[in-house]
């Protein structure tokens, strides 16, 4: 191979790479996708844990959901007020006073308390187990199965099994709903930070049958809905519920309930 040719092949890559180069630019100004400078601002205030408790694709999609106005500006339950405020000054708007929410096991039948129908030796997960003869070895079939589905898909190590139940550390829970959306059973839920007395049982059976399956099972008697002064206790379908905006923690209904399946939550 001669020089001249050695040159004209240096020349024709040089003149390949110069052509490629230009096509980029103009391309790069043609398709120019334009960034809000809030959006930006707004991802960088984010605790970025791309967790989805905000309902949308981590925390990407809710910055630019922030600042298309589609969104709150406390929407990401993770970074609660502190930065729910932060997010409120880059867009220019009031926070307002944001409820801190946790989540909560609707279950108090633990080992002691619920009974089984069988010995259960497959795989050591919820939703597994779930596909097993009667929901699961727990004569209960609406009550925590306590293999920790709940507790492997808690990013913030918030929840853990304890004496066969999961148990919620408030403290440490940060609303995400990643163990909501993992438990077969749909027995978590979210409830005010502040709540004083839960109902720890999720089953709708009649009361016969609970108390068959679980000694601390809800049998739907009504003591509770028909002691509350305030009217923030209900039955339905055999299941108390306590509506936490009218609740004002007297404690009534935790001394009336005969199984005491109503807890008060500490602080």
């Amino acid at each position: 191979m001669n020089l001249t040719t050695i040159l004209i092949a240096a020349a024709v890559v040089a003149a390949v790479g110069l052509l490629i180069g230009l096509f980029l630019g103009v391309a790069g100004i043609k398709f120019k996708v334009e960034v809000d400078e809030r959006e930006e601002a707004v991802l960088a205030a984010l605790p970025g844990n791309n967790c989805g408790g905000c309902g949308f694709p981590g925390c990407s999609g809710l910055a630019a959901a922030i600042a298309k106005g589609e969104a709150p500006v406390g929407g990401c339950p993770v970074g609660g007020q502190k930065v729910a405020d932060v997010v409120a000054g880059i867009m220019g708007v009031e926070a307002g006073a944001g409820q801190r929410m946790v989540a909560f096991v609707k279950c108090g039948g633990n080992c002691k308390k619920a009974k089984t129908d069988y010995d259960y030796i497959g795989t050591r997960d919820c939703r597994m187990a779930s596909f097993a003869p009667g929901g699961g070895p727990k004569s209960c079939n609406a009550g925590c199965m306590g293999f920790g589905t709940c507790v492997s898909v808690c990013p913030f190590d918030a929840i853990h099994v304890v004496d066969g139940v999961a148990v919620v550390d408030k403290e440490a829970c940060k609303a995400c709903g990643k163990c909501i959306e993992a438990c077969p059973k749909k027995l978590i839920e979210l409830i005010p930070y502040d709540a004083g007395y839960v109902v720890a049982c999720n089953s709708h059976e009649k009361g016969p049958v609970v108390m068959k399956a679980c000694d601390a099972g809800c049998i739907g008697c009504m003591l509770c809905q028909k002691n509350c002064p305030n009217e923030a206790v209900s039955v339905d379908g055999f299941l108390a519920h306590i509506d936490q905006e009218k609740c004002v923690s007297c404690g009534v209904c935790a001394q009336k309930c005969p199984k005491k399946c109503i807890q008060i939550i500490e602080k």
